[in-house]
């Protein structure tokens, strides 16, 4: 195909979000485009003209990239503006598309990152100019609407119900233990707490519930009561019926979310005060979208062959879409569904799963998880540690 191909990554990373890249770029090299650029830090490094030249990277070094979490090339979290409203940023993108004869752009990234591609997408639509723009899912969360699962979630879902598990047994060497409260990862949707069900905790809290701080303590006390200890998973997204977050910090991002963290710690504090009883709580943080030597084979799969596929859909003349991942037979299947449908729209957990009152989830949710986790992709090892991607060995070309 004639023309550049132009990848870029936004959002939060996840372990196998640079496996989708590889599958980009290698099915981008098989199609004979005349060049493969990697923007750095998204869509920001576009309007500042920093690129990365992929073009002639070698199968080492994709299997290597594949290999690598977080987001090789740099990610950013930029809002663009209404392209009805304010064209001008659009303008000079079209600008630098046409500097280097960008012909199909594929966009790896979130809810976010799937709004900014249908804008792009809206506008050189509009403007007439003549460029595939495809969507590219990746989210820990699971939470992008039109697609079974996300590449992301199966590895960060393993590491929560691998953590959980071995807490669980940590948990359990003393006669009198604690109350243990894990904070796991997720906003608005509870798909990665709800993972935690693989290592049977005592409660499971979900963001799809309204969270009853009287109830909790209640159920929290029950359990301690009864087996000298207590073993929580709960959201970081956890609120109440008027809507707070529990926890909140008050910060906002720039795409105006509220900035989390601190619920688990919070409710620790409170049971102690209230009850006298010991508690640790325990953010699971950032470690469960960077853990790359726990990557899911099964969700290492799905990233690459949605990068692959993003490629065949332009191939195919199609624009404004994003790979989707549907569930067949027992295995992943591509699909594709329209960015504007997708963009801040979100896919929480059904309610069916949910049980014991909000306080726990039930073990059928399993059947959904599992396959996601299944498999393990072992990294290369140097001196005790994985070898990871270093994209300064890259080529690069603009400002």
């Amino acid at each position: 195909m004639k023309g550049t191909l132009l990848f870029a990554q936004s959002g939060g990373p996840t372990a196998v979000i640079n496996a989708s890249a590889a599958g980009v770029i290698r099915r981008a090299q098989q199609c004979g485009f005349s060049k493969i650029l990697c923007a750095r830090y998204g869509i920001d490094g576009i309007l500042k003209k920093q690129l990365y030249d992929v073009t002639h990277m070698t199968e080492s070094q994709l299997r290597l990239l594949a290999d690598t979490p977080a987001s090789a090339f740099g990610s950013c979290r930029l809002k663009l503006p209404d392209p009805d409203v304010n064209s001008e940023i659009y303008l000079w993108i079209k600008e630098v598309f046409r500097q280097y004869d960008v012909r199909c752009f594929v966009y790896n990234g979130g809810n976010d990152s799937m709004d900014t591609c249908n804008k792009v997408a809206r506008y050189f639509k509009k403007s007439r100019y003549d460029c595939a723009v495809i969507g590219v899912p990746k989210t820990v969360d699971n939470d992008l609407v039109g697609t079974h699962h996300c590449p992301g979630y199966g590895s960060a879902a393993k590491f929560v119900a691998t953590c959980m598990t071995e807490i669980a047994l940590d948990t359990a060497v003393y006669e009198k233990g604690r109350v243990t409260i894990c904070e796991i990862m997720g906003r608005d949707a509870g798909w990665l707490t709800a993972a935690s069900v693989v290592a049977k905790p005592d409660l499971i809290c979900l963001p799809e519930v309204p969270f009853d701080v009287r109830a909790f303590y209640d159920k929290a006390m029950d359990v301690y009561d009864a087996k000298g200890r207590c073993l929580i998973a709960l959201s970081e997204g956890i609120r109440d019926k008027a809507g707070r977050y529990v926890g909140e910090a008050g910060q906002k991002d720039s795409f105006n979310h509220t900035q989390l963290g601190g619920a688990a710690a919070f409710l620790a504090d409170c049971i102690t005060q209230k009850f006298g009883v010991k508690t640790r709580a325990i953010e699971f943080s950032l470690p469960t979208r960077a853990a790359g030597h726990l990557q899911s084979l099964a969700d290492r799969r799905d990233a690459e062959a949605c990068g692959r596929h993003a490629v065949e859909l332009a191939l195919q003349g199609k624009t404004d879409v994003m790979v989707t991942l549907e569930w067949q037979d027992g295995k992943s299947v591509c699909g594709s569904f329209d960015l504007h449908h997708i963009a801040n729209e979100v896919k929480r957990v059904p309610l069916q799963y949910v049980t014991e009152k909000g306080s726990n989830v039930s073990e059928t949710f399993l059947d959904y998880v599992l396959p996601l986790m299944e498999g393990e992709s072992h990294p290369r090892y140097q001196r005790g540690v994985p070898v990871y991607f270093d994209s300064s060995v890259l080529k690069t070309i603009g400002r």
